[in-house]
């Protein structure tokens, strides 16, 4: 009997150790597979569990993200993510051409955002065939983002295109490059040109706080949807740097004294920009002579002066003929300003959007601030003006030709590279509570290691620094090793000011902020392989620069005023030179 149950005693010891063995393979196997998953210990005396089918996944795009008001779709291009034409706004036409933007309808359905959006309605000229066109929409209001597929939390860049605010788009630099190169979010902004940006017919302005300055309020409604939907995209909404490009500069600088873009930006960047300000009541006179031809045509008016003094009253029956008019029709009306203000007036001190005491207002929206010039900016504007195929110009012999195009680029580049930076920083620094840097680009120019003839460090010097997307190659070879090893330094610095608002880094050259008793720029030039990166003294000053006009015998005194009061007039840096040669206004 002892025997008997001594037995199993052991019997019922090696089934309990058996099962205990079970049970640690059980907890173990469990542990690995995923959570909800049952499990047992010996799958010979469990029943097969019938399988279930797994229903597909579908694959989410990295490239599909939420905005305020609805999801969009982008493109994946491997090493960046892009959205093209993102409505920030609704289409202003019918009623909303020539008032405030509004909030775009929303959508629920994914918005397919892999094809450039509408630009604005615009003209155009092709200098070589004498042909114009008039392209793009009514219906731009849009904005292109380029992240990196994994952009968290980075700085953000928001660009506004050149084009004197009658022409461009989102496309003029396209951000593929730059999101990789200096780590941020870059966003690039469509919005209302020429007279549908700019209007300041009294007709238009009848209600209170009315303003004429539309791109404006285009440009403060873009960067209200950068801040409320940035951080979707990977960007931080408290680390936004506004720049612009020639008008986008201009307009840039313009924000930085409109209470409208109060807290709206953290940084800024005004490439070629400078101060701008149109006054209001002669911008209206100006508009009023552009459009009266219109007026003529469609029976408002017997002549073009009376037509004029039509167009300056403020009734409702001006504002409905405004508005009826065909876009198609306005967009030519003013050409191509070539930095004259006179031609298409813009940027209205209007006491609204802008003080009406323009920039000597005490009231800047004080931000670190760095403005960048070429050394050779007047090349595009003087190398192909009118002047130089008149009558009496052509007659000349080649030699003197050469010597008068040669003393307008010298001079009016001079005057337009310290209008662009030093005039600004001149203007601001006693009512400006914030860093302020300059950078002055001289590849290309007379006195740089390497010249680019006829252009010199032309309006847009800069561009083929950010990218390699632009359409600066038949001005230049800009894939020499020099060239490429400023464009590092470049990024270098502007890399560290969308971060920190201060351009300086490891690595590089001291850059100190520019002071009246310092007036320090950061030039960059660069020979064939190597690139340097300086701080100097560029300053200059108008008088100065007239005393060397004066003296330069290099042209005939007659033909020197010839081009003094007729490619050097009326350009936005030329007040100081209209002034002391008497050189007749350009205002209606």
């Amino acid at each position: 009997m002892k025997k008997r149950l001594l037995a199993l005693l052991l019997a019922l010891t090696l089934v309990l150790s058996l099962a205990a063995c079970g049970q640690g393979t059980s907890q173990t196997a469990e542990q690995e597979k995923p959570e909800g998953q049952d499990t047992v210990s010996d799958e010979s005396q469990a029943p097969e569990a019938p399988e279930e089918a797994e229903e597909p996944q579908e694959e989410v795009s990295p490239a599909l993200r939420e905005t305020q008001f609805g999801p969009v779709q982008g493109v994946d291009n491997g090493t960046d993510l892009v959205w093209y034409g993102i409505p920030y706004a609704a289409a202003p036409v019918g009623e909303l051409r020539w008032s405030a933007p509004q909030d775009p309808e929303a959508w629920s359905e994914t918005l397919d955002c892999t094809q450039p959006g509408e630009k604005a309605i615009q003209f155009s000229m092709n200098y070589a065939t004498g042909e114009s066109t008039v392209s793009g929409s009514e219906d731009c209001l849009n904005l292109d983002v380029y992240a990196a597929p994994d952009a968290e939390n980075l700085p953000v860049l928001v660009y506004i295109h050149g084009g004197n605010n009658q022409s461009g788009s989102t496309a003029e630099i396209p951000g593929h490059q730059i999101v990789v190169n200096n780590n941020c979010v870059y966003v690039s902004v469509n919005y209302r040109l020429g007279l549908l940006g700019f209007n300041c017919l009294p007709a238009l302005q009848t209600e209170e706080g009315s303003t004429g300055n539309y791109t404006m309020l285009d440009l403060a409604k873009a960067l209200d949807w950068v801040k409320a939907n940035i951080a979707q995209f990977g960007g931080d909404p408290n680390n936004i740097t506004v720049s612009g490009f020639s008008a986008g500069g201009r307009d840039v600088m313009a924000m930085l004294v409109s209470p409208l873009f109060a807290g709206k930006f953290d940084k800024a960047i005004a490439f070629s920009g400078g101060m701008t300000i149109a006054d209001e009541e002669a911008s209206a006179s100006q508009i009023a002579s552009a459009v009266a031809p219109l007026a003529v045509e469609d029976g408002k008016a017997a002549d073009e002066a009376a037509a004029k003094d039509w167009l300056l009253t403020d009734g409702e029956d001006v504002k409905e003929y405004l508005y009826s008019l065909d876009a198609q029709r306005l967009a030519p009306l003013m050409g191509n300003a070539g930095i004259r203000m006179s031609v298409f007036p813009h940027l209205y001190n209007d006491g609204v959007v802008l003080p009406e005491e323009g920039f000597d207002t005490d009231s800047y929206n004080a931000v670190p601030l760095l403005m960048l010039t070429g050394a050779t900016e007047f090349s595009l504007f003087c190398g192909f003006d009118g002047y130089y195929f008149s009558e009496a110009f052509t007659a000349l012999d080649e030699e003197t030709q050469s010597a008068a195009k040669n003393f307008a680029l010298t001079y009016g580049s001079d005057m337009y590279r310290i209008f662009n930076a030093q005039c600004s920083a001149e203007k601001m620094y006693d009512r400006y509570d914030a860093d302020i840097y300059i950078c002055q680009v001289e590849y290309g120019a007379a006195d740089s290691a390497t010249q680019i003839p006829g252009m010199g460090s032309f309006h847009g010097i800069f561009v083929p620094m950010m990218t390699q997307d632009h359409t600066y190659g038949n001005f230049a070879d800009f894939s020499p090793a020099g060239y490429s090893a400023m464009s590092g330094i470049f990024n270098d610095y502007l890399t560290s000011f969308l971060a920190t608002g201060d351009p300086n880094c490891d690595g590089q050259a001291q850059w100190d902020a520019w002071t009246p008793d310092a007036p320090l720029s950061m030039v960059l030039d660069a020979g064939e392989t190597e690139a340097t990166a300086e701080l100097k003294d560029v300053t200059d000053t108008y008088d100065a620069i007239m005393d060397r006009m004066d003296a330069d015998d290099s042209v005939p005194e007659e033909i020197k005023m010839g081009v003094i009061s007729n490619v050097m007039n009326g350009r936005w840096f030329s007040d100081a030179l209209d002034a002391r040669y008497e050189n007749p206004s350009l205002w209606h």
